[in-house]
């Protein structure tokens, strides 16, 4: 992300991060909708969430919305895309958990040093 950003590491973790127990987690900020990620802009297309870093974003991100919180049940993944507009949820094909769970799993492994 700091590399999108144009800007050292260090500098990216000191002005967009905060720790969170011995973890990294990006800032947010109050909005309308709840906290959102300070990278996460709702102003340039109305009803629409977009991520200015989208190219960069970490493993947080790029595993929305396969996060258990959301799949643990019918009525959680409907909270879920109601509350976080993302144009990818319902539309697109059905995957299967066996396969969500191996992109989880590659995932976390090519970003295991990660500090989030």
């Amino acid at each position: 992300m700091a590399k999108s950003l144009g800007i050292s590491e260090a500098e990216f973790l000191e002005r967009h991060t905060r720790l969170v127990g011995t973890r990294r987690s990006l800032n947010e900020r109050e909005t309308a909708h709840g906290f959102d990620c300070v990278f996460l802009d709702r102003l340039t297309r109305p009803g629409m969430a977009l991520c200015s870093v989208y190219t960069g974003r970490p493993s947080q991100c790029r595993t929305w919305p396969f996060w258990p919180s959301n799949l643990s049940s019918a009525r959680a993944w409907a909270h879920a895309k109601a509350k976080t507009p993302c144009p990818g949820m319902g539309s697109g094909p059905i995957i299967p958990v066996e396969q969500i769970r191996i992109m989880r799993d590659i995932d976390d492994r090519d970003n295991s040093d990660a500090p989030w």
